[in-house]
């Protein structure tokens, strides 16, 4: 029987997954499936149940099953444990295992744009400290950078994640990131600020060295003002889109079987639907 796989969340319409899932599985010619499906917190356990008794392959998992849907599952990878939130789950042996591909995407989509960062990037400032800050902290320290700068609106969240991976975290003072800037070599925003409807991301980048790489995990818009005023100076701008792509490959390849490419073709098939939107 062709796998059936899915993306849950609740709401879930906005979601950009089957449109990736579906090109690829087009691109290599595989029977298969990828849906939407709204699951209410309250009918998340059913539907575990439902993929744990074989309808489906495996599937995506978003906002707001992350964190919850941990505790239906048999398995968590190493960066699912750390960051304390999944999105990817899949069938294996009769158990159900969820990993982090978000950490994966990041990591991926870096070293896709900027070939060689890690020998450049000695100091990260990271805006934010939520969930995706998180996944993103884990990843550069997996990495070996040797000093996280985590700036975070309330000072005591920012605490809390760098007590929680350790050194080298550091918690900063949200009103010292302008300061900051000219520290950094890499520069990432894991916030909400900037994307469209939603506050203006407020940052001095005056003192940003040219060369220094300014990533936004925002992709609504594409390019974000931080990115556009990151190019002005000198910086080297990585977008949001790319994460997206690439976190989406590792789970395609445990339920098809095949590790597919993200290519300028998809890029451009989900550019022109974010447009259109």
């Amino acid at each position: 029987m062709a796998p059936r796989c899915f993306v849950i969340g609740h709401p879930i319409a906005h979601s950009r997954s089957p449109l990736i899932h579906g090109e690829w599985l087009r691109a290599h010619r595989l029977a298969g499936s990828y849906e939407r499906i709204d699951v209410a917190p309250a009918d998340l356990p059913a539907f575990i149940g439902r993929l744990r008794e074989g309808e489906f392959a495996g599937g995506n998992v978003t906002v707001p099953h992350k964190e919850a849907v941990m505790a239906l599952v048999d398995g968590i990878s190493e960066a699912g444990r750390a960051v304390g939130a999944v999105n990817t789950l899949w069938r294996e042996n009769g158990r159900i295992v969820a990993d982090n591909t978000d950490v994966s995407g990041f990591l991926a989509h870096l070293d896709a744009t900027v070939p060689g960062w890690q020998g450049r990037v000695g100091t990260a400032l990271v805006l934010g400290a939520g969930g995706a800050a998180r996944g993103i902290c884990y990843g550069l320290k997996s990495r070996g950078v040797a000093r996280i700068l985590v700036a975070n609106r309330s000072r005591g969240r920012a605490e809390e994640l760098a007590a929680a991976l350790g050194h080298p975290l550091e918690a900063a003072d949200w009103a010292g990131r302008h300061a900051l800037v000219g520290e950094a070599d890499l520069i990432v925003n894991t916030t909400a600020l900037g994307m469209q409807g939603k506050p203006p991301l407020e940052i001095d980048l005056s003192a940003l060295r040219p060369g220094t790489i300014v990533d936004d995990i925002v992709y609504v818009p594409l390019k974000t003002a931080l990115l556009t005023e990151a190019a002005r100076r000198g910086g080297i701008p990585v977008d949001g889109l790319g994460m997206l792509l690439h976190q989406a490959a590792p789970g395609f390849a445990r339920w098809f079987g095949v590790m597919p490419a993200v290519t300028p073709a998809l890029r451009a098939l989900i550019e022109a639907d974010i447009l259109k939107a």
